[in-house]
């Protein structure tokens, strides 16, 4: 697996993501947001949690429209993968790659703590390493988490089965409990809790790992 880590002007989990994938076998590349293009035979894009260009305007609006994007959206349009994780969650919801958008949070306040997230589905590359149902403990660290779409879109995610994971204890807001949603494709998640936070046992947690685990063996196969 060869995965390319997008840096912005305030990220500050690029490093973390770097790290997971690596433990997971992958050859990583960190890739600045002026860049206008990805390297060469990347098959996974990670969009790391941050503050990308300081959180104006909305989080994530900026971002969406940096150089590096076009080459993320390119990539996607191919079939290829990505995956953002919660400021990537937002970036990926300004970019038009994942439907709704991420409010701030209900009770107005940053939430960081470990929460309970519910397995909603296997059937992705990313959440194979799980059974549907399962319930594992993934930290969040945002201010704006709350998921918002309107009723169709969040009953076409459902009928589709592109809901990846919910909060089994609503800690934003986020309408359905929705933590982590897929594309049409399943190629892309974006999700606010931070699996690469929970890759490390000496980090207190290791539930994340299934998800890098998963993808370096499907793309392994692929």
């Amino acid at each position: 697996m060869r995965a390319a880590v997008i840096v912005f002007p305030g990220s500050n989990c690029d490093r973390d993501l770097a790290v997971a994938f690596r433990a997971a076998g992958a050859e990583v590349e960190m890739v600045w947001h002026k860049d206008s293009s990805l390297p060469e035979g990347i098959d996974i894009v990670g969009i790391p949690g941050g503050f990308s260009y300081g959180d104006y305007l909305r989080c994530g609006a900026i971002a969406a429209q940096s150089s590096i994007c076009g080459a993320v959206r390119a990539h996607a349009d191919r079939g290829g993968y990505v995956l953002g994780v919660c400021n990537g969650f937002q970036v990926l919801t300004e970019t038009g790659l994942l439907p709704g958008a991420l409010l701030r949070n209900a009770g107005l306040k940053y939430i960081c703590r470990t929460v309970g997230l519910k397995v909603e589905t296997s059937a992705s590359d990313f959440t194979a390493g799980y059974a549907a149902g399962d319930v594992i403990d993934i930290p969040i660290a945002h201010h704006d988490g709350n998921y918002f779409a309107d009723a169709d879109t969040v009953r076409r995610l459902q009928d589709e089965d592109r809901v990846a994971f919910t909060y089994t204890d609503n800690p934003n807001g986020a309408q359905a409990d929705i933590a982590g949603i897929l594309s049409a494709n399943r190629r892309v998640l974006g999700m606010m809790p931070h699996p690469e936070r929970a890759a490390d046992a000496g980090h207190g947690g290791t539930d994340g790992v299934a998800l890098f685990r998963a993808l370096a063996g499907a793309l392994a196969d692929a």
